[in-house]
């Protein structure tokens, strides 16, 4: 896949969630995943996925239970607001939720849940930047840009106790 500023490359894969595809740049800077793509390109296991493979290996040993948090080169762009977002969700530990009050506040904004909300849902690199470990202050799940059904399963898959 050809972007200005470079040549990226692209693997779509299964997993629990249902097919994902993960994007690098030239780089091999992790740039974007997508859960929930259309799989019109085959599926790759993580040797054959030449400059994805990296991220894909650690996303399958995620979603095995043997990896806690991942240790990948990120190219994130966004506001500073969003920067901030995204470190502070990067912060938040296997298994834990924080609530959209507790980021915002965490990031130095403490009235600024909703844009926290926004921030989480523009987020490219869903699962590795964990978003959904953020909840509602009651503790329900909030909202989840890849589906309630997705950061249920994997807010479960880290052992997360949250509210229906």
């Amino acid at each position: 896949m050809n972007r200005p500023g470079g040549t990226s490359s692209r693997a779509v894969a299964a997993s629990p969630l249902g097919p994902l595809a993960v994007e690098v740049d030239a780089a091999g800077r992790l740039v974007r995943i997508e859960l929930g793509v259309r799989a019109s390109r085959p599926m790759m296991q993580p040797r054959a996925a030449g400059p994805c493979a990296p991220v894909l290996e650690q996303l399958g040993e995620y979603f095995a239970g043997r990896r806690r948090s991942f240790d990948l080169e990120l190219a994130m762009h966004g506001t500073a607001f969003q920067l901030a977002t995204w470190r502070a969700l990067q912060a938040i530990p296997w298994g834990t939720t924080l609530s959209y009050a507790q980021v915002a506040r965490a990031v130095g904004s403490p009235r600024a849940m909703r844009a926290v909300g926004g921030a989480n849902g523009a987020n490219p690199l869903p699962i590795v930047v964990p978003c959904h470990r953020v909840v509602a202050a009651d503790g329900t799940l909030g909202g989840y840009s890849g589906g309630l059904a997705n950061k249920r399963w994997l807010l479960a898959h880290e052992g997360a106790a949250v509210r229906d």
